[in-house]
């Protein structure tokens, strides 16, 4: 059930101006709504809009209670300051796993003493572990993790949208560009825009939860994305470290920070009803600006496509739409990573024979295919175990 009505009150302005181009729809998905577009992306030559969003004020319907989200990442973490601890396969990544079982059970608590009477936490991180990187043995009871025997995509594929009356993100990292500790947005290299104006996960997962006047209230990581939150003023933010550079972190003290976010969360419960949902001005302009390591130079010049300056733009009807863009484009961007494997793969001293077996396989593949013989493999085939169980992004 629907459960906040909504106002429009104000909007930022557009920090950033980018021009670009055309996309196909990343798949068969249905957007959040059928206004503007014609339904479809399409090369969009124009100006952002003057606003990329709209804030609304809220009204949540907390009568049967206050179901509260939590979306946690891995990198803005209390305590942490190795790049490693969020890298699964890592000798540090355990460490990093009780820290974020720590913080987030921190907010959990907090939620819970603001008035919270259900927490449920999705992982937004992606790892690779097949396994919830935080780890449900050290999870507070009280809460529950969303796991599934199917995919999902965190951002936008939770069916729970309408019932929930708030998002809290945990441990989350700056933009691409802020120098924050892990910068980036979505993935390395990868700088998105919606509407002109460069944006945070965190601003990603608001637009998201905005398509149904849900407002996120806390949020927590280092001092640059306080910075970059500058556009929600409104949500109760901790910061539990500063970051001199992407691959450094200068701590607070542990038990300090994770008090401040026990507070913090439930500061955000009792001030529900101050906070704004955002929704994006549509039809929305998205757009992809790559950085090294992603690169998307190899679309310079090709017929159709208004690329300039290492950026990438399209129009959308809606910010499903948009996002299931952007998610194709990401992959066309890390396509560059591979320039990088081809230096690491030219360091080393069996180069030659690396490169010979590569020539081999390719030319094995094409004459596979050409004769009959190769059969593509199945996008959505499971690896590994035949019955996998999905926690989000892994």
């Amino acid at each position: 059930m629907r459960r906040f009505t909504s106002t429009m009150v104000f909007a930022p302005p557009a920090l950033l101006c980018v021009v670009a181009v055309g996309c196909g729809p990343a798949g068969e998905r249905s957007g959040d709504s059928d206004a503007a577009g014609a339904g479809g992306m399409a090369s969009m030559s124009a100006q952002p809009p003057a606003e990329p969003w709209t804030l609304e004020d809220v009204t949540a319907n907390t009568d049967d209670g206050i179901r509260v989200l939590i979306i946690h990442d891995m990198e803005g973490l209390s305590g942490q300051d190795d790049p490693r601890s969020y890298r699964f396969g890592t000798e540090q990544y355990p460490s990093g796993q009780e820290m974020l079982a720590a913080d987030v059970n921190a907010v959990v608590d907090g939620l819970f003493a603001g008035g919270a009477t259900e927490v449920v936490i999705a992982d937004g991180h992606g790892s690779g572990n097949t396994d919830p990187d935080l780890r449900t043995d050290l999870l507070d009871e009280r809460a529950t993790q969303i796991i599934r025997d199917e995919p999902f995509d965190t951002y936008f594929d939770l069916p729970e949208s309408e019932e929930m009356d708030a998002v809290a993100v945990v441990g989350m990292h700056s933009k691409t560009g802020s120098g924050g500790f892990a910068a980036h947005t979505f993935t390395l290299g990868i700088d998105l825009l919606v509407n002109g104006q460069a944006i945070t996960e965190t601003e990603l997962v608001a637009l998201s939860w905005g398509r149904f006047g849900v407002p996120v209230i806390f949020a927590s990581g280092d001092d640059k994305l306080r910075g970059d939150l500058a556009t929600m003023p409104w949500i109760e933010y901790v910061t539990v470290k500063d970051a001199p550079a992407a691959d450094t972190a200068i701590t607070r003290p542990v038990d300090e920070a994770r008090a401040d976010l026990r507070e913090g969360a439930r500061r955000a419960v009792e001030r529900l009803a101050e906070a704004k949902a955002m929704r994006a001005v549509l039809p929305v302009q998205a757009s992809l600006h790559a950085v090294p390591p992603a690169n998307l130079r190899f679309l310079e010049g090709v017929p159709g496509m208004d690329y300039a300056d290492d950026t990438y733009t399209f129009t959308a009807a809606d910010m499903r739409e948009a996002y299931d863009g952007l998610v194709a484009v990401v992959g066309l961007a890390r396509v560059g990573y591979q320039s990088l494997l081809q230096e690491v793969v030219a360091s080393r001293p069996d180069a030659g024979e690396i490169q010979s077996a590569f020539g081999e396989a390719l030319w094995q593949r094409w004459h596979d295919q050409e004769s009959g013989r190769y059969e593509r493999p199945d996008a959505g085939a499971a690896i590994g175990d035949a019955i996998r169980r999905f926690h989000g992004y892994r």
